[in-house]
């Protein structure tokens, strides 16, 4: 009765939780992404979309599918998410009591239940069996803390799940457009080789005529020659890119599928933002650094609610006999009800030592969520400009090789009729070759941009995990 007393008691310390509450964290918000079109809705965000409504390809949303079902990496933040709610789900344990059994069964000489003891040297059996029920009462609050700690561990291996996921399938874009790119390069150099043999045979042909003298053919021999050695390199970089994309698949190195060329996959016309405040609500990386914040947070009160006693309730009931005999007699049965306070008196300084590690941890947890924050306005404005000014590039760029084709025509027309030297020839076709690549590198880059902005907006942040794996039948 007198236990039973005390419970009105501990309930109504128990409302009591030591530590701070969590707060979120300040960070200095622009009111708008540096790069942002100002014209477009500022609600509207490309994060919006799912995946393969950004990634418009049929080949890759297969490979982006694949990945996302595949990835190894992606497959053990899986793991860990499940690990993480395991151990969630243990600290929510410490709410409930604990309840046991042990029992033993002896016989012997001065002993009993196998432990020595004096009975006169008398050789009898003993019994028992008890069951035992403990409860801590959480009047500090000590394992609400802790369990809030635990949540908020999961909670950040689920959000990291979410940031590996969509970097795993914006690596796998990435990738994809720059094999293409390297495609196009290829056949820009080989299409470049095959000029430089028509020009070498032209030269032949005037040597044997005795137009040309002998330093013509080598010169156009030696630029057809460093123009056909970009070939190999080419197909060792593409060989290099379709392993990545393999392993990205969680398939050993192999040939990657494609079909038409990087030129055919067209770019959004224009790309909203969004608002920077949303960002901080999107991006995984940031959710997931905002958890850890919330776990170092709840680590104080813990550190903290060890400075109080710790108060527990126990039962037990079971029997107890010897000898064997009596174990049917009225007397054998056993129980017990009691509770119990301990705490901590002097530790050396060790209690508080604990709880000014406790609070590093947590500057350390702010620090990092401001600056993993801050690093994602940077990301969005650095592919917001990247993206302005290779279109910029492009548009120069166009006219650049444009102008070369046109000038190449040209001089290997006056160069028929005698009108131009092989100076002429070879510097228009040597000057044509790079122009091209560079906008062959221009168009792979307009197109990646667009997949680092994606990722730098927390793309799909609203789409359900089912839905990443499998998008609808119509896409």
């Amino acid at each position: 009765m007198r236990l039973a007393a005390l419970f009105p008691l501990i309930l109504a310390l128990s409302g009591c939780v030591v530590g701070p509450n969590y707060h979120r964290p300040r960070v200095q918000t622009p009111a708008q992404f540096r790069g942002a079109e100002t014209m477009a809705p500022q609600a509207e965000s490309l994060a919006d979309l799912p995946w393969w409504g950004v990634y418009a390809d049929p080949v890759l949303q297969d490979l982006v599918r694949t990945a996302l079902a595949n990835n190894y990496d992606l497959l053990s933040a899986a793991q860990r998410v499940e690990q993480a709610r395991a151990m969630a789900a243990e600290a929510r344990a410490a709410f409930y009591p604990a309840a046991g059994y042990e029992s033993a069964l002896s016989t012997g000489r001065n002993e009993f239940a196998g432990n020595p003891t004096v009975n006169g040297g008398v050789v009898r059996g003993a019994f028992a069996a008890v069951g035992r029920v403990s409860w801590e009462a959480d009047v500090w609050g000590r394992i609400r803390r802790s369990n809030e700690a635990a949540l908020a561990a999961y909670l950040q291996t689920e959000e990291a799940r979410h940031g590996i996921r969509l970097l795993v399938a914006s690596e796998t874009a990435q990738a994809y457009f720059e094999l293409l790119g390297l495609d196009l390069q290829l056949q820009i150099a080989r299409r470049t080789t095959e000029s430089f043999d028509a020009t070498v045979s032209l030269f032949q042909r005037r040597l044997e005529g005795g137009a040309a003298s002998r330093l013509d053919t080598s010169r156009a021999a030696a630029a057809r020659a460093a123009a056909a050695a970009t070939i190999p390199e080419l197909e060792r970089q593409i060989l290099l890119k379709e392993n990545q994309i393999s392993v990205l698949l969680g398939r050993n190195p192999g040939p990657i599928e494609r079909h038409g060329s990087l030129l055919e996959r067209q770019t959004p016309p224009s790309i909203p933002a969004g608002l920077p405040s949303e960002l901080l609500e999107r991006r995984p990386d940031v959710r997931s650094a905002e958890q850890l914040v919330r776990q170092t947070n709840a680590q104080v009160g813990v550190a903290q609610a060890a400075y109080f006693p710790r108060i527990g309730l126990t039962a037990m009931v079971g029997a107890l006999s010897t000898p064997l005999s009596d174990i049917v007699d009225g007397r054998t049965p056993a129980f017990s009800f009691a509770s119990n306070l301990a705490g901590p008196l002097y530790q050396g300084g060790a209690l508080k030592a604990r709880k000014r590690e406790a609070v590093a941890a947590w500057e350390q947890a702010r620090l990092a969520y401001q600056q993993t924050a801050l690093s994602a306005f940077r990301d969005v404005a650095d592919a917001l400009a990247s993206r302005e000014k290779f279109e910029q590039i492009r548009t120069q760029q166009l006219a650049t090789v444009a102008a070369y084709r046109e000038s190449v025509d040209v001089v290997l027309k006056r160069y028929a009729s005698g009108r131009s030297s092989y100076f002429e020839v070879l510097e228009a076709q040597q000057q044509l070759f790079p122009a091209e690549n560079a906008e062959a590198l221009t168009e792979m880059n307009r197109r990646v941009v667009i997949v680092q902005l994606y990722k730098a907006l927390g793309g799909g942040w609203n789409l359900k995990d089912e839905e990443w794996a499998n998008p609808p039948a119509s896409h």
